[in-house]
């Protein structure tokens, strides 16, 4: 079997992995599948039209139609990048000749004419966003135009979906709302856990990081985006100066004011972007994991990664306006909040604290994000294909 795998960025960028990443892995993992190909859309024009990312996986990037990011809807609108899948469809043409079955893996609404152009085996909507919805949370007419353009690609993937998965509730709602019919081939899989990976003891890394701090460490790890809501930290970071809030990951803020305001503060450290390995050994740096999101229509639909690996490293975890996740509460284990009430948000932060070194309660968030390993959640979800049993 071929896996080709339609996803929003090149493998490597940012140094973030995601769902889609740990989908790719476990997909070129199966004892069936002869290769992934990762479909993605890219800047400029490669040096190579396939370009080997990862044991089992190879790379076919889509030139976008202009750098600027104002230029993004070309991904979603067949003229500007069909005949630019050509090398990929001769690919495919000729593994179907030598008898290979290749099945096609959204995990974004792009290319939505991919799914047309070729006599796939299985084509597979993997949601994992709320895509037409501004991440900021703020309206314009561009991000309207953007909004109905995703709209429509989506759609368009959605009712040629053979089965769909949602990361969420909230998603997998509104996929139901889209279909006319066929609202048995939609499933929930929530995000998951590489639990080894975080639950294994680790080394601590140089806490020269906390530049001789002492005290609580309250801690960020993951894509720095405006999603975030800044302001809350701020005001919790001044009522509270003891206190550390560390952020580790990369700035995709787009130059955002109120991040570049927090980091003034001098008990709010930023390392930057580290590499995916070195992510469990900053979660020993931490003592409550937080998740500070703002209240907008894009974050109701969000269940972030970091969740379950807070609970796998056996962290507390706070979060804010991730209504997905508010049946995840459970004292000493995960507090959640709605609003950007800074006294609410340090009342929760100052609770799981109490019990943050607790074994007992570490255990306990240990075995939570135990259920929670993307082996599991994957094999449901190919459950839920029928791939394998063609296989």
């Amino acid at each position: 079997m071929i896996h080709v795998i339609v996803a929003t960025a090149e493998w490597g960028k940012d140094q973030l992995r995601y769902r889609r990443h740990r989908l790719a892995e476990f997909l070129a993992a199966q004892e069936e599948t002869k290769e992934v190909i990762w479909v993605c859309p890219a800047p400029r024009t490669q040096r190579m039209e396939f370009q080997q990312v990862h044991s089992g996986i190879r790379q076919f990037a889509v030139k976008d139609l202009l750098q600027k990011k104002m230029f993004r809807f070309g991904r979603y609108t067949d003229v500007f990048y069909k005949h630019k899948l050509s090398p990929l469809l001769e690919e495919l043409t000729s593994a179907s000749a030598r008898g290979e079955r290749c099945c096609l893996w959204y995990t974004f609404p792009g290319f939505p004419l991919l799914s047309s152009l070729y006599p796939w085996d299985q084509v597979i909507y993997d949601c994992s966003d709320l895509w037409a919805a501004p991440i900021s949370g703020r309206s314009n007419m561009l991000s309207e135009f953007r909004r109905k353009v995703i709209k429509t690609a989506e759609l368009r993937i959605i009712e040629r979906a053979d089965s769909i998965t949602c990361s969420s509730e909230y998603l997998h709602n509104e996929v139901d709302k889209k279909l006319t019919a066929g609202q048995e081939k939609v499933h929930t899989v929530e995000n998951g856990v590489e639990y080894d990976l975080f639950s294994e003891h680790k080394a601590v890394p140089d806490r020269s990081i906390l530049q001789g701090r002492e005290g609580a460490v309250l801690g960020f790890i993951g894509g720095i985006k405006p999603k975030l809501d800044f302001k809350l930290i701020e005001e919790a970071a001044l009522r509270k100066p003891d206190w550390t809030f560390l952020w580790v990951g990369p700035d995709a803020t787009n130059g955002d004011t109120a991040f570049q305001e927090l980091l003034k503060l001098s008990n709010v450290i930023w390392t930057g972007p580290a590499d995916p390995k070195e992510v469990p050994h900053f979660m020993e740096l931490i003592d409550v994991g937080i998740m500070p999101y703002k209240k907008s229509s894009y974050n109701q639909a969000v269940f972030p990664l970091k969740l379950f690996e807070f609970l796998a490293a056996g962290k507390p975890v706070v979060g804010s306006n991730l209504p997905s996740t508010s049946k995840m509460q459970k004292p000493y284990i995960y507090e959640y909040m709605e609003g950007n009430d800074h006294n609410d948000f340090i009342t929760a932060c100052e609770k799981v604290h109490e019990k943050d070194g607790d074994e007992t309660y570490k255990e306990m968030r240990r075995n939570i994000a135990r259920t929670q390993d993307w082996n599991v959640l994957f094999k449901q979800i190919m459950k839920y294909t029928g791939i394998q049993k063609h296989a």
